[in-house]
């Protein structure tokens, strides 16, 4: 028991103990967030006797996952299994794995990635832009839509056509045994919503619940939880409200400001106090976020003690700004401070490429966060697509990148060819080119590269058989068949493609060390669960845009861009609250150090534009007469209030009066100005 509460102030304490019950923890930045969901969960195992597997504990990322799981099982000693400790997709994913039968799907299914998906719908309709379709298939996967229920919606024409879309999209998916990402959580949902047995069985097992981020959660992943909760109230939430930065991409706020009106009878416990930074930071982080109004309410309080303000580096253009941010960086270094213990960050991805340069020319060495991954280059897409089609015959999609790499001469147009006689047989490509006899393939294409596809097919069959029975050796195996690496041959990168898929082979190497059980789909939906945090690591200046920097900290921070247009970004669709939660989670990562940075021009979009400095310049404190905080409204057109006098009403406009704002109010019929300060919202 000691040893669980020793290092946990009064606050974080009281969290722990209170395990009965839905829980909201507001977790500032820096206040020790992780520690107390590890505790908490130690707690339960170790102190109340709850056995591990009866506790799911999720979060948003692998890194996070991984920190935690390798805290908490250092804390429990009297547990025969790990608790199941993983991201919201990979709880998906092994739900699934267990039950998707249900739906009359193979558990053999394959998770595919962003770039998979936009391929699949590139294929289906190349007209409408792919990443519009993709953002509109992914919002219906959230909202649980059909194909069906999506084009009965859709006013617009070209909306129709996304709906009818999703449904080739959709079928596609199913033929070829694969899934999306969305699929994990809403296949989960659908499951869990359509067989109240089975809600009601996974309810039982998970006793205890706890979700770490719950500001970054969506209307789906809170049904999901209401799901798991159908049994019992014991679900622990832990966020910030301050830090809920992906409005864009379908987290709703209202989850982490509503806690207590889905889960009723919640206890709320804040933590505080700030375990990161120096109390100059957090001065400004504090300042900054007192001006919204649509907030829980808490301020941070600075347990490392004082040290250097806030510094602000002005500048002409993005040139001068990069020479400068090289300097400082550089001096940085020669004081001894590590590399990986300084980080660039940015609003727009557009930016980075002045400091790149600027970082190039002084010879600084710096890791690009969220550019291309490694998983996304060509040669490691193209391993993967071997794995898929060694673990699943039928994914057409895969088997078309890799049928002619190496080249077996085979051209698009006999490959349609196929394509078209395997669909009208009802088969995959794979069955087609397999069963067929071989004059009828090769009355499709040349004799010789008939025979070459039959070898191909009769190759990755013994493959397969190899890689169930020893998967170590298999990638070898692999290597020797296919001669990979001859694709590249010649090329003017081949050493650098060569050394990636070396680096890929020694990773698929180390997870069969560590998983001597795992089965091969099971790497490949491993892979296909990656996210950017995963990249921050290694010695080297780190350069990412705020929102990948979510949930890191480093020593000595240099925010570019704090220009209106940019930081905070104005304009169509732009939330000033959401971009003032951005500004206080980029200022919350530095720990000793903080450097704020603006051009007054910079060369956007083929133009250069003259540039106003940050209003949160201003409204962080950092100018002078900034420091009063004006009234913000957390009401917009639509909503529904009630006044003490006239009742319920809807507001029909938003207009600013003085400090104040003022509400144009539909009272029934009756239209009233009123002051928003005298009404509450329904």
């Amino acid at each position: 028991m000691e040893k669980i509460f020793e290092k946990l102030n009064e606050s974080q304490a009281d969290a722990v103990r209170q395990t009965e019950g839905p829980v909201l923890i507001l977790a500032g930045a820096g206040s020790g967030k992780t520690t107390t969901i590890v505790s908490r969960l130690a707690y339960l195992i170790e102190e109340m006797g709850i056995p591990a597997s009866n506790t799911l504990t999720l979060t948003f990322t692998n890194k996070a996952a991984k920190e935690m799981r390798e805290r908490a099982l250092n804390m429990i000693t009297k547990s025969a299994y790990p608790p199941l400790l993983c991201t919201f997709h990979k709880f998906g994913l092994l739900f699934l794995k267990f039950n998707i039968h249900l739906l009359n799907r193979e558990n053999n299914f394959v998770v595919i990635d962003t770039d998979d998906k936009k391929r699949i719908i590139k294929k289906i309709n190349s007209e409408l832009p792919t990443p519009l379709i993709a953002s509109e298939i992914s919002r219906y996967k959230n909202s649980l839509m059909t194909p069906d229920d999506a084009y009965k919606q859709a006013e617009l024409f070209n909306y129709q056509q996304i709906a009818k879309i999703y449904e080739e999209y959709e079928n596609y998916l199913h033929e070829n045994n694969l899934v999306d990402f969305d699929d994990l959580i809403a296949l989960t949902f659908k499951l869990l919503d359509e067989n109240p047995e089975l809600a009601q069985k996974t309810s039982q097992k998970y006793q205890y619940i706890m979700i770490d981020e719950y500001q970054d959660t969506n209307e789906l992943q809170l049904k999901l939880l209401q799901k798991l909760c159908v049994c019992h109230p014991n679900l622990c939430v832990v966020g910030d409200d301050d830090q809920s930065i992906y409005g864009w991409r379908g987290a709703h706020i209202r989850n982490i400001m509503e806690f207590d009106q889905d889960f009723i009878g919640a206890s709320v416990f804040k933590l505080e106090e700030n375990y990161r930074s120096r109390e100059p930071i957090l001065k400004v982080a504090n300042a900054l976020i007192e001006h919204n109004r649509s907030r829980l309410g808490k301020k941070l309080i600075a347990t490392r003690g004082t040290g250097e303000d806030v510094a602000i580096l002005n500048s002409n253009d993005e040139n001068e700004e990069a020479r400068k941010i090289a300097q400082k960086i550089n001096k940085l270094l020669d004081s001894g401070v590590s590399a990986k213990d300084i980080a660039v960050l940015y609003r727009v991805n557009v930016l980075s490429r002045s400091i790149e340069e600027g970082l190039n020319r002084a010879g600084i060495a710096y890791k690009l966060v969220g550019g291309l991954r490694f998983y996304d280059r060509a040669e490691i897409k193209d391993l993967i697509s071997y794995l898929r089609v060694i673990t699943n015959f039928h994914d057409d999609f895969s088997f078309k990148r890799i049928v002619n790499k190496p080249k077996r001469g085979l051209g698009k147009a006999s490959l349609d060819k196929i394509e078209l006689a395997a669909h009208a047989n009802t088969t995959s490509i794979y069955e087609y080119i397999k069963e067929v006899p071989l004059p009828e393939l090769e009355a499709l294409v040349r004799k010789k590269n008939a025979t070459t596809l039959k070898e191909f097919i009769l190759n990755i069959e013994n493959i397969s058989k190899i890689a169930s029975e020893s998967t170590y050796n298999f990638i070898d195996v692999l290597e020797e068949t296919f001669h990979l690496k001859d694709i590249y041959s010649g090329m003017q990168d081949e050493s650098e493609r060569i050394l990636n898929m070396d680096e890929f082979y020694g990773l698929f190497r180390d997870f069969v060390k560590n998983s001597p059980e795992a089965l091969l789909d099971e790497f490949l939906n491993e892979l296909t669960l990656q996210s950017e945090q995963d990249q921050v690591e290694g010695e080297s200046i780190y350069m990412m845009s705020i929102h990948a920097s979510k949930g890191l900290e480093f020593e000595h921070v240099f925010i570019i861009g704090l220009e209106e247009g940019f930081l905070p970004l104005v304009g169509d669709g732009s939330d000033l609250e959401e971009e003032r939660r951005l500004g206080y989670v980029s200022f919350t990562r530095a720990k000793d150090t903080l450097t704020l940075s603006h051009a007054s021009s910079r060369f956007y979009k083929g133009r250069r534009s003259d540039l106003q400095k940050s209003r949160f310049f201003n409204e962080a404190g950092l100018c002078e007469g900034s420091l009063i905080v004006e009234k913000n409204t957390a009401f917009k057109k639509g909503d529904l209030v009630r006044h003490k006098v006239f009742g319920t009403g809807r507001v029909i406009g938003v207009s600013k009066s003085g400090r104040e704002f003022k509400l144009n109010i539909n009272f029934a019929g009756t239209k009233r100005e009123i002051l928003a300060s005298f009404v509450e919202r329904l």
